[in-house]
């Protein structure tokens, strides 16, 4: 399982026209997923991801976590996130989870990302078409992946 977390000032995701979700202050996570992942790569995602200290504290030093700073967590899932690029120059996406994998996989992550956070997060819509905007703040990126948690 791989995650993108962007600090962000804002962030929303629009489907087919119409906002589907938007936060202020908070993340932007990106999750994809593959065959392999189970619950144990969404616990450790979770937990990593709500204590990561990437918010300014009053010194202005990256040193308070999303619980800290009470902001919000917006999860979109992004099977790109999984591309093969070794061979060729058209990505390979055979790595990412089937629908019938990654669902319930995406929506447990949804649920237990909620719970880490003390709220229910906000969501694009698994497999959709969507468009994402972001106001990256700082900027901060931070990549993660359960197969390279050392």
């Amino acid at each position: 399982m791989r995650i993108v977390i962007q600090r962000v000032a804002h962030a929303s995701v629009t489907i087919n026209g119409h906002c589907k979700a938007s936060i202020g202050r908070g993340m932007l996570v990106l999750l994809g997923i593959e065959e392999a992942d189970g619950e144990e790569d969404i616990d450790w995602l979770c937990k990593k991801t709500a204590a990561l200290r990437i918010f300014d504290d009053e010194n202005g030093v990256m040193n308070r976590s999303i619980l800290d700073a009470g902001g919000d967590i917006l999860v979109v899932s992004q099977f790109t996130l999984m591309a093969s690029y070794k061979k060729g120059n058209r990505p390979s996406y055979i790595r990412a989870a089937s629908h019938a994998t990654a669902v319930p996989l995406y929506e447990s992550f949804c649920r237990k990302m909620g719970e880490a956070l003390g709220r229910p997060v906000q969501t694009g819509e698994f497999g959709a078409d969507m468009k994402v905007e972001l106001l990256n703040d700082g900027p901060v990126t931070i990549c993660m992946d359960t197969k390279n948690k050392e």
